[in-house]
């Protein structure tokens, strides 16, 4: 049997929670985690609410952003 996981793309104009950002990533909800409490992603959080929101832009912008250099 092929394990065979199926990446989200991401999309600059959409909202993802936390699992689906982890996905679209390929990690895990943990590391999703780490990622927003040390300021890498931007997050949305509604008072009164425990869900949090994602943007794609959040995303993109930490990839670009932390993109590394090759030397050939």
């Amino acid at each position: 049997m092929t394990n065979s996981i199926q990446k989200l793309h991401i999309q600059a104009g959409a909202v993802y929670s936390r699992q689906e950002a982890a996905e679209a990533l390929g990690i895990s909800l943990s590391t999703l985690k780490r990622l927003i409490k040390r300021g890498h992603l931007e997050v949305s959080k509604p008072d009164g609410m425990r869900r949090i929101f994602i943007t794609g832009e959040s995303i993109l912008a930490m990839l670009n952003s932390t993109k590394l250099e090759t030397t050939a």
